[in-house]
């Protein structure tokens, strides 16, 4: 059985961007995070060490957003999901990142993308060789 947590709309502001001005201005983006958690065994015990802590994992995600800048929001969303596959209790998670004040020269409401990855496909390292996820 797989349920679904999501926290949704966790600003954090970070340096990442291709451009001079997005590394030394900066700029919000918005995370949103669907996790396949089983959550049966928590609701049995009413037990926060039988389920995913979501408060602690957000805390994890904010550092991974405010950390070490990368030029593509695809690495970004990369990193994150690294993150949460840290908790073995996730089965897979679907990342969103939104990048509302792209430097877009038109009108338009935000840059989004959302990627999907699952505990067998995890990454064991960003773009800097650093260790992010299990193998």
């Amino acid at each position: 059985m797989t349920d679904e947590l999501s926290i949704l709309g966790i600003e954090c502001f970070a340096h990442h961007g291709v451009f001079d001005h997005e590394r030394r201005d900066g700029q919000v983006f918005r995370i949103d995070l669907t996790l396949a958690v089983d959550t049966a065994p928590a609701a049995a015990s009413d037990d926060l060490r039988d389920t995913v802590d979501y408060g602690s994992l957000v805390d994890q995600v904010v550092a991974a957003v405010t950390r070490d800048p990368v030029d593509l929001i695809e690495t970004l969303a990369q990193r994150i999901a690294d993150t949460c596959l840290l908790d073995p209790r996730v089965e897979w998670v679907r990342v969103t990142v939104h990048k509302p004040d792209a430097p877009i020269k038109a009108t338009f409401a935000d840059v989004q993308l959302t990627i999907t990855r699952r505990r067998e496909a995890a990454v064991v390292g960003d773009r800097t060789g650093k260790a992010e996820g299990p193998a």
